[in-house]
């Protein structure tokens, strides 16, 4: 029997049909990521809208606030708005007081979260997880019910007008949130890393510095942009704590250029540049740490 008389398997059908599955597959993977992507396009193009309107109004001048139908690209756009918005309040005082304020209560809320999470999450103790529960349902508790409590302990303590109520008070673990958080991440370390480090003599408190910490950083990140965010925008604390120009945030000098805390007719076009001015270290912030920051948010939530 010659080469050719010998039977073939019969696999040319087969493959046929799995390259044609295969095609198929392709294609119906392709339109639903255009689908995803164009839903997160919409998406994303509906958040951004406040913001461009914003950009669009600190550039108009004040007759041409109100102009129907609206005017997205202002004709003319005048880059003087920031200059004298800047230069008509203390802005300089502002953002020295802002600056103070975040940057102290941002890096007290790091600090004391991880050691916190690092307690709850190596050391064994009575009562942990009963504590650790008290810990969170704290989350549950609205702003609104431990407001007078704590500005009567404020007031006992002759700290009233101060910057303490918006910076001491995060040394105590005030975010229950950046703790579990934290907490989380620590529980996926193995516990060989420290045991090696203390047979080779290191401390506890070395343990946690030089290993510990390192090993939490897309976490800490993460926190340390909510908290950057939350703390740069506080309005609630200055505005019942402070009653002094020369202290004041710049999120309180804005509201200068408003109807509520101004005689004058409200300077919209004023308002939105410093507000542009304000929103833009965070949104840099979010740019150059959004790697870090998603994969805090996620990884930690793997081991309960």
């Amino acid at each position: 029997m010659t080469t050719l008389d010998q039977p073939q398997p019969l696999v040319t059908g087969t493959a046929s049909r799995d390259r044609t599955d295969d095609r198929r597959r392709t294609a119906g993977d392709t339109v639903i990521r255009v689908m995803i992507y164009a839903l997160l396009s919409l998406g994303g193009a509906v958040v951004l809208i406040p913001f461009f309107w914003m950009l669009s109004t600190s550039f108009k001048a004040t007759s041409d606030l109100f102009n129907y139908p609206p005017q997205w690209i202002p004709q003319p756009a005048l880059p003087g708005n920031y200059v004298e918005a800047w230069t008509a309040l203390p802005f300089n005082r502002f953002l020295i007081n802002t600056v103070f304020m975040t940057v102290l209560a941002m890096f007290a809320e790091i600090f004391t979260a991880a050691l916190v999470a690092y307690g709850f999450a190596r050391f064994r103790f009575p009562w942990r997880n009963g504590l650790f529960i008290v810990l969170l349902s704290t989350m549950m508790l609205p702003g609104i019910l431990t407001l007078i409590p704590k500005f009567l302990i404020w007031r006992e303590l002759d700290r009233i007008n101060t910057f303490s109520p918006m910076t001491v008070g995060a040394w105590f673990a005030w975010g229950p949130s950046f703790i579990f958080l934290l907490r989380q991440f620590f529980l996926t370390i193995p516990r060989e890393i420290e045991e090696a480090a203390i047979i080779d003599g290191a401390s506890v408190f070395q343990v946690f510095r030089e290993i510990m910490l390192p090993l939490v950083k897309p976490a800490l990140l993460a926190i340390a942009v909510l908290s950057f965010q939350a703390n740069w925008n506080n309005f609630e604390g200055p505005l019942i704590y402070l009653s002094t120009l020369e202290k004041y945030p710049m999120v309180l000098g804005l509201q200068f250029y408003g109807a509520t805390l101004s005689n004058a007719a409200p300077q919209w076009n004023y308002m939105m540049a410093m507000a542009t001015v304000m929103a833009a270290p965070i949104l840099l912030l979010f740019f150059l740490a959004q790697r870090y920051f998603i994969e805090g948010l996620t990884v930690g939530g793997v081991k309960g």
